[in-house]
């Protein structure tokens, strides 16, 4: 472990210019990142092809052997290449190498040397230098493939960073994953919305008067938003309220005005937080429902924790 460590900041305190050039060809690139590699050079290859693709960088692997029967006319005009090899001597990635110079599509090199073959012909060379395998014959590679993990992760990141790439295209990248859940906004979230089946009435009529000017809507919610004369938010008027009015035997309560019994200045939270951040009000305030504002405190949606739960986001909290 300490080996592979040592590698990882060796390769790190010769990063130079070649990084940077590196860099910007995958930024400029106006078609598809391919990676290739052999053996265990090859797994780091995928690795390196699935984070640039989950990074705003489109990209994906390239057999060696499949490429030399034919698969290299999957290389178009506007493509970059990126060949690890530690040797840089592999006769498959050589022999791919020779056929992609041909067609004269840009290489970054990932291997030992710039004495390589494959350093020789590349267009950037990624140069880790003299590593030793933590492998205890010297031969498994070990601490070579870790410091070409590290430094593929390093360029992608890099890469990502400067096509300033957000928390929200990550979410888009990500829908399925915990990781993307956790980055979801409330707007996108909720399911109900201003205009199409969001309860929502003023505050100046009658808990009956409310509960007809929203039996119209064919989904309920589990609660009915409030808003003043100006159409801020002013309140929230939930079922278990209704049901806690009724168990008090309050027999003129459908009469009542909705401003003496609705819950005033209720939480709430903006359309562009994120939706975990409701989770965790949810928790804290044991509530069902919570009011989604606008910038002018004007209630554009409500989020329900059924919404929540069908993300999944009562699990973030377990992922590990």
């Amino acid at each position: 472990m300490l080996k592979e460590a040592e590698a990882v900041g060796y390769v790190a305190a010769r990063l130079d210019e070649s990084f940077d050039r590196a860099a910007k060809l995958l930024l400029d690139c106006t078609g598809t990142v391919l990676t290739s590699g052999v053996g265990k050079a090859g797994f780091i290859a995928r690795k390196l092809a699935a984070t640039l693709a989950s990074t705003g960088t489109p990209s994906h692997f390239l057999n060696p052997g499949d490429a030399l029967h034919g698969d290299v006319g999957s290389i178009r005009r506007g493509d970059v290449v990126i060949l690890l090899s530690y040797s840089g001597e592999s006769d498959e990635i050589v022999r791919m190498l020779s056929v992609i110079r041909k067609l004269d599509h840009p290489v970054i090199a990932i291997t030992g040397s710039d004495k390589s073959s494959l350093a020789k012909f590349s267009d950037v060379v990624l140069q880790l230098g003299k590593l030793e395998e933590a492998c205890p014959l010297g031969l498994a590679p070990s601490a070579t493939t870790t410091a070409m993990l590290a430094l593929g992760d390093a360029l992608a990141l890099t890469v990502m960073k400067l096509r300033n790439f957000t928390d929200e295209d990550f979410a888009l990248f990500h829908p399925a994953g915990q990781l993307g859940r956790k980055l979801i906004r409330v707007r996108e979230a909720m399911t109900f919305r201003k205009g199409e089946n969001l309860p929502l009435a003023c505050d100046n009529l009658t808990v009956a008067q409310v509960l007809h000017e929203v039996s119209h809507i064919k989904r309920r919610s589990g609660a009915v938003v409030l808003v003043d004369e100006q159409g801020k938010l002013s309140g929230i008027f939930a079922d278990s309220d209704l049901r806690r009015l009724l168990t008090d035997g309050d027999g003129s309560v459908l009469s009542r005005p909705i401003a003496q019994v609705m819950t005033r200045n209720p939480k709430r939270v903006h359309q562009d937080a994120l939706a975990s951040e409701v989770m965790a009000l949810m928790k804290a305030r044991r509530i069902d429902e919570v009011p989604v504002v606008d910038d002018d405190g004007a209630p554009v949606g409500l989020i329900d924790v059924q919404d929540l739960v069908v993300l999944k986001l009562f699990d973030v909290d377990s992922e590990t």
